[in-house]
């Protein structure tokens, strides 16, 4: 109890003292992104924990024998094989040769992929183009998880970039930055760290998330260099102020300076008034606990911990409190 109370009072405390971030942490470079790439396989050497038969991987492994100069009649079934789903990151600026991990995902009636091989599986991007190989012995992880995870498997460094995403990064005339969080405090103090750093109108905030950037001529096909120098430049991000609650995990997470405006509460044997403007400040008589106008979530915490509040009174609370339109920011549950 008194931890989950302690973890609330320091995330408030915080937010006043927060320090300047590096902007690559706050923001993301139109373009620069992993791309999802997928491929269906088979998984051979299984110790008779294959998916046994199934339309989909009898087929399959007879296509494999023909494309390996054998002719088989009939379809080939076997314990030994499971169909599986490939998937794999391929990175930003990717090139060929380069190493990719890939997951396993058995899609069949396999009990276990452990011990099994992954056969040559082409992986395509969203364009339906092949842009990796991925091959190998499968790990399961170790003896706990694979008993409880036995039909997913990973292989690192499993496949090789065969295709390369052409970017043409370093021809660029302009730059597009999206903030990972859209705030137009933020974006507004991007725009003018970046024009106050480089000394001219060069940045521009279209929106809450979106800052454009146009390469001054010096950094023109050097855009690698001027990206090196935006990236680090320290800028105080802003913040909502809202309350994050779980109710399955009795979770509460404060973000931001939220406020109270006077209010009386009265839950069970708990009565707390925060007082207006000219009142007088905190004082106890019985059981009603009076708080200044002033007032911020912190105080009500730290009143509410010492009353040995339960975090199920803490979130009835703090949901009459934004009904009534008390509390001063924005209530999300998840």
């Amino acid at each position: 109890m008194k931890k989950l109370f302690a973890i609330i009072l320091l995330t408030l405390s915080l937010c006043s003292l927060a320090s300047p971030s590096r902007l690559k942490d706050l923001v993301t470079v139109k373009g620069v992104r992993d791309n999802p790439i997928i491929g269906y396989g088979l998984v051979i050497g299984l110790n008779g924990t294959g998916d046994g038969g199934g339309e989909i991987t009898n087929r399959s492994l007879k296509r494999m024998f023909e494309k390996l100069g054998l002719n088989p009649q009939n379809e080939v079934s076997s314990k030994n094989v499971a169909a599986v789903i490939v998937t794999a990151k391929l990175p930003p600026f990717a090139r060929q040769g380069q190493k990719l991990d890939v997951t396993i995902s058995s899609i069949g009636d396999a009990s276990s992929l452990a011990g099994g091989t992954l056969l040559v599986t082409p992986l395509k991007a969203g364009d339906g183009e092949i842009y990796a190989i991925a091959s190998g012995p499968m790990s399961i992880g170790g003896l706990q998880k694979g008993k409880a995870f036995a039909t997913t498997g990973t292989i690192p460094n499993g496949a090789t970039v065969e295709n390369e995403v052409q970017l043409d990064f370093d021809k660029k005339k302009s730059l597009r930055f999206s903030l990972n969080h859209p705030d137009f405090t933020t974006a507004a103090r991007v725009e003018k760290i970046i024009n106050q750093e480089l000394g001219g109108k060069y940045a521009s905030a279209k929106d809450a998330a979106t800052i454009d950037i146009i390469i001054p001529f010096q950094y023109q096909r050097d855009v690698v260099q001027l990206l090196a120098i935006v990236e680090n430049f320290k800028v105080n991000a802003d913040s909502a102020t809202k309350i994050v609650i779980n109710e399955r995990t009795g979770t509460i997470v404060a973000g931001g300076e939220v406020k109270l405006t006077p209010v009386a509460i009265a839950h069970g044997d708990l009565t707390i008034e925060v007082k207006g403007e000219g009142d007088k400040g905190a004082e106890k008589a019985n059981s009603l606990y009076y708080i200044d106008h002033k007032s911020t979530l912190n105080d009500l915490v730290k009143v509410l911990n010492a009353f040995g509040a339960t975090p199920e009174d803490l979130i009835s609370i703090f949901k009459a409190l934004k009904s009534n339109g008390s509390l001063v920011g924005v209530l999300e549950l998840i």
